[in-house]
């Protein structure tokens, strides 16, 4: 049995599709009460990492688990892998493409990662670790302003290889059937390096409008964020890209490596998901 955490999320749902294709093994899926049923024929559990005390039915027979990190502080990880390795034996963790880079230390995204992927070594648990560049579904934050005027606003991040998240679930699916994977890490990137304002491009070519982005400086945007009642933590991860990083130049062949198929470019995921954005 494996057992799917954020299995609602962007990457989530696609890792119990890829499962369900790759089969036999049986699939669960944690959800948080409330949220909605994944796909049919997916054995549901609700429960929430940030209750480890009541993950016992959800691990119950599970072998290896596919974690997602949804919060900003590892605080809570002890209990939560303490929980997992009461039951199973291997953990896929979904990681980032910063740990181990230059821009760690400062980055609060990339140091929360570095300290989960320290604790999942020490768990005793047998990890396999998914260190994934940008995120393409991450764009869909910008669906309103794109619907509503055609202008992307927000600061101006570092360019980096943009990776479909159906390309971390492919990966993370082998991954999580083959135990050849044990101890590896695997740094996944899309095929190309693309900047922000090139995003909104080909975003804007699926769709067919004229799109274009507009530079906000930081300090407004954290004004602004702020202005919002979005807690000082979430404003500090969310602004982390536009303070610290650097342009990237990382492209690695390891989703086709893993996968045999070749990593989706950001146009292809910009068209596959153009009715999010009209």
């Amino acid at each position: 049995m494996i057992l799917v955490t954020g299995a609602t999320g962007n990457v989530g749902r696609h890792v119990l599709a890829r499962l369900g294709a790759e089969g036999p093994a049986g699939v669960r899926a944690l959800v948080r009460p409330g949220a909605a049923h994944p796909r049919a024929g997916v054995d549901v559990v609700t429960g929430s990492l940030d209750h480890p005390e009541g993950l016992d039915a959800a691990l119950t027979g599970v072998r290896t688990v596919f974690l997602v990190w949804p919060f900003l502080t590892a605080d809570g990880a002890p209990a939560v892998l303490e929980a997992i390795a009461r039951r199973a034996r291997r953990v896929v963790y979904l990681s980032s493409t910063g740990v181990g880079g230059p821009e760690e230390p400062t980055d609060p995204v990339f140091t929360l990662h570095a300290e989960m992927e320290r604790r999942i070594e020490a768990s005793g648990l047998q990890p396999t670790v998914l260190r994934a560049d940008t995120i393409a579904s991450n764009t869909l934050a910008w669906a309103e302003q794109i619907r509503g005027t055609g202008v992307v606003r927000g600061p101006l991040t570092a360019a980096t290889a943009v990776v479909d998240p159906r390309d971390i679930a492919a990966v993370a699916a082998r991954a999580l059937t083959d135990d050849a994977h044990v101890g590896a890490t695997h740094v996944l990137t899309g095929p190309e390096v693309i900047s922000r304002p090139e995003q909104v491009d080909a975003i804007g070519a699926a769709i067919g409008r004229e799109l274009r982005f507009e530079e906000v400086k930081v300090p407004d945007a954290r004004a602004q964020l702020l202005a919002d009642g979005r807690p000082p933590a979430l404003v500090d991860a969310l602004l982390s890209a536009a303070e610290n990083r650097v342009a990237s130049t990382l492209v690695t062949p390891t989703v086709e490596d893993v996968t045999g198929k070749p990593a989706r470019s950001f146009p292809r995921w910009a068209h596959d998901h153009r009715d999010a954005f009209r």
